[in-house]
């Protein structure tokens, strides 16, 4: 790791990015611009409570920007920043990954759930 970076700082960049939910909100708001309620609905099974927390923290990172939209009442959309598209090229690979080897994957956990 960079030895300029404050590692308070790293950890924290740390803690969000291998976050579930932050890489399952970045994969999704790859796709598109959401409204909150949409982006609950296809970010399933996360809670409304950890979906406000990870935004939050993707907004003070940067990565997501917030819009309040001129509706009445008024709502909220959120995407990715070019930083946190930036993110995206890495959560996608990973998504990738995890669609290529699911199969093996469950494979291996069934193996180990009957072996224990």
């Amino acid at each position: 790791m960079d030895t300029r970076v404050n590692p308070q700082t790293a950890l924290e960049i740390l803690e969000l990015v291998g976050n579930k939910w932050t890489m399952l909100v970045t994969y999704r708001l790859g796709e598109r611009a959401m409204r909150f309620s949409d982006l609950k609905r296809c970010a399933a099974p996360i809670s409304s409570k950890m979906l406000t927390q990870t935004l939050r923290e993707l907004e003070r990172f940067g990565m997501v920007s917030r819009e309040v939209l001129p509706t009445m009442p008024p709502s909220v959309e959120y995407r990715l920043t070019d930083l946190g598209r930036s993110f995206l090229g890495t959560v996608s690979g990973i998504c990738d990954w995890i669609g290529d080897n699911h199969e093996a994957l469950e494979e291996a956990r069934r193996r180990e759930a009957i072996a224990a």
